[in-house]
């Protein structure tokens, strides 16, 4: 060949034009008898850009920001980011019931407990 030679690209591999700065999203967490309730603030992230994975008593949630861009930036503070955050979840949970919801830039993730792990009252019989 000439010596411009091209190479062929994995299909699958994915080519970063730009670094994403990497945020860690703000969070509330409630706890009641059925469930823990976790809020992380993610705005401008879409569910297709949204991943929770729960792996052996961790879960991660992670996210993608991208914006389109009208020309050459002049000031940038508001640009692509990418949330990222982890925490330790107690072995109580219930994996398989576990659901998300995203509102107005809001990521509401329901970790039930399951059955065992709740509180009862025992009932004491008369001897």
């Amino acid at each position: 060949m000439d010596g411009k030679d091209l190479t062929k690209k994995d299909k699958g591999a994915v080519e970063s034009t730009r670094n994403l700065r990497q945020v860690v999203p703000v969070v509330d967490i409630y706890e009641n008898n059925d469930e823990i309730l976790l809020h992380a603030e993610m705005p401008g992230v879409t569910k297709d850009h949204i991943t929770v994975n729960i792996d052996n008593g961790t879960l991660t949630l992670s996210g993608v920001r991208s914006l389109t861009r009208g020309g050459a930036a002049e000031w940038e503070e508001f640009g692509d980011v990418e949330y990222q955050r982890a925490f330790s979840v107690p072995q109580s949970i219930d994996v398989n019931k576990v659901n998300a919801e995203l509102k107005d830039g809001i990521l509401a993730l329901h970790l039930p407990k399951s059955e065992a792990a709740k509180p009862r009252t025992v009932k004491i019989q008369a001897g």
